[in-house]
């Protein structure tokens, strides 16, 4: 069997029998008379099969050419007016598809979703940083001091107000004071202590809005935290960041001019000249720490700039000395009763001399002991025990190790105020 490609005609006698003689049906057609494809050869007709083959249902009646047709003039009045209703729907549509989604030719172009009309307010959860800064900043202000510019925060419906003390330091008994809101207000000046730097002032202005205070001791290094202030003039800054480290011991000051020491929250949210006296906030909205002084590579103060290194007074520490201001116009400076050493290599404070009736003597020290730690705080040198000194309330009762010459000795210390 192929595929016909070599096909050739049978012979005449199988194709055509003798005439008078009956023509047997071909094995391989099936009624072959009226097969016009029988026989490539054989003339073909088209048989149409008669009303009777389609098993009694009629076929469709072909068209009538006699009959009368529709006029041209009127099909085209049909086509003109169905075009025309198309365009009008179709235009519709469109123009109203263009203007919802934003574009309209010559027009201009509307970007972004419609229809959420959702107050921003509504939407700021008040764990957010967007929740903190809205309860905040209000009670953040702007220190204004012979022409330099601080920053401070209240803490008290009465009016009072925290800051540093290098802000407010050689100011005149009044200044003033402006809010997020662009109000304005007087303030004087309570009570300041260098050492520590740490400030207070009175705003007279009612219906103040005090902050949350939180527990610095509390905090841990990754904590995220605000920064708020005034860097370079920029009033209503806040700036975000976390805790970089704890117990960070800081002497700052003048060479010449009063010492400060504090062992400070470290963090590396922007601060610059500005921010000093400005609230660092945790998480929850609630004051961590006072920002006062930044790391800095340039080589002057009006050089300097934020390169992620700022520190902070503990706000318990900074709570403490401003109640002291408040009630008694006097900070008390909490001490150990001994001085150290400065300038050695040798890791730990070497205590120079040991007052007689003292903390330190009556926890058993003795002048050419050296501390090596304060509570559990590792120190490097006498700077470090002053300052882990002063963040602890006198009458706070703390854990010393310490070394005499080849021997390693541990006692406890009540601290103390100082007299003076």
């Amino acid at each position: 069997m192929t595929d016909g490609w070599n096909w050739s005609r049978p012979p005449t006698s199988s194709a055509h029998p003798p005439p008078g003689e009956p023509q047997q049906p071909s094995p391989w057609w099936s009624g072959g008379q009226a097969d016009p494809w029988r026989d490539p050869y054989s003339p073909s007709a088209v048989v149409l099969p008669t009303p009777q083959s389609t098993g009694g249902t009629p076929l469709e009646t072909p068209p009538n050419p006699d009959a009368p047709r529709r006029s041209v003039a009127s099909t085209l009045v049909i086509c003109l007016v169905t075009a025309l209703l198309a365009g009008s729907v179709g235009g519709t549509l469109g123009f109203l598809f263009a203007v919802r989604g934003g574009y309209v030719e010559g027009n201009h172009t509307e970007l972004g979703a419609t229809g959420q009309n959702v107050p921003e307010s509504a939407q700021r959860a008040p764990e957010s940083y967007g929740g903190v800064v809205e309860r905040v900043q209000p009670s953040v202000v702007t220190v204004r001091v012979s022409g330099a510019i601080g920053s401070g925060f209240v803490v008290s419906t009465e009016g009072y107000v925290i800051t540093n003390d290098h802000v407010v330091e050689g100011a005149d008994d009044v200044m003033s004071v402006s809010f997020h809101d662009g109000s304005t207000a007087a303030a004087t000046l309570v009570g300041r202590d260098p050492e520590s730097d740490v400030a207070v002032i009175k705003v007279a202005k009612e219906g103040l809005i005090p902050v949350a205070l939180g527990n610095s001791d509390e905090i841990a290094v990754g904590d995220p935290v605000l920064a708020f202030g005034s860097p370079l003039a920029l009033v209503n800054t806040v700036t975000q960041g976390i805790v970089s480290a704890l117990d960070r011991t800081i002497q700052a000051g003048e060479e010449s001019g009063t010492r400060r020491y504090y062992a400070a929250i470290q963090t590396d949210a922007a601060v610059n000249q500005g921010n000093s006296g400005g609230p660092l906030v945790d998480g929850a909205g609630r004051v961590i720490g006072v920002n006062s002084v930044i790391r800095s590579v340039g080589g002057t103060t009006a050089e300097a700039g934020n390169i992620g290194l700022a520190f902070a007074i503990p706000i318990n520490q900074a709570k403490r000395i401003a109640e002291d201001i408040i009630d008694t116009g006097k900070a008390r400076r909490t001490v150990i009763g001994a001085e150290v050493m400065t300038g050695e290599s040798s890791i730990g404070a070497r205590l120079q001399s040991v007052q007689p009736a003292g903390p330190a003597a009556g926890a058993g020290l003795k002048a050419g002991d050296v501390i090596t730690k304060l509570d559990g705080h590792p120190l490097e040198d006498g700077i470090g025990l002053i300052a882990m000194v002063r963040k602890y309330a006198p009458g706070s009762v703390v854990a010393v190790e310490y070394r005499r010459g080849s021997k390693t000795a541990s006692t406890s210390v009540t601290l103390a105020a100082d007299t003076n």
